[in-house]
């Protein structure tokens, strides 16, 4: 069975943000405002987007 997906999308600019949510976004991938990446749907993941919910928004995947 194929892994399920979820796109995540950066809504907001981390600029103003703390260095560990600036960090947390570049470890999902994203870069500046309107990127979405494709990603596992896995706790890790879902965690580091609940890091950060102000910043960006889940798409959810097939």
């Amino acid at each position: 069975m194929p892994e399920k997906k979820i796109l995540v999308k950066q809504v907001k600019s981390g600029i103003a943000g703390t260095p560990a949510q600036r960090a947390t976004l570049r470890a999902l991938g994203l870069k500046r405002i309107g990127h979405v990446v494709e990603k596992a749907d896995r706790p890790e993941i879902r965690g580091m987007v609940k890091a950060i919910p102000h910043l960006v928004a889940i798409i959810e995947g097939e």
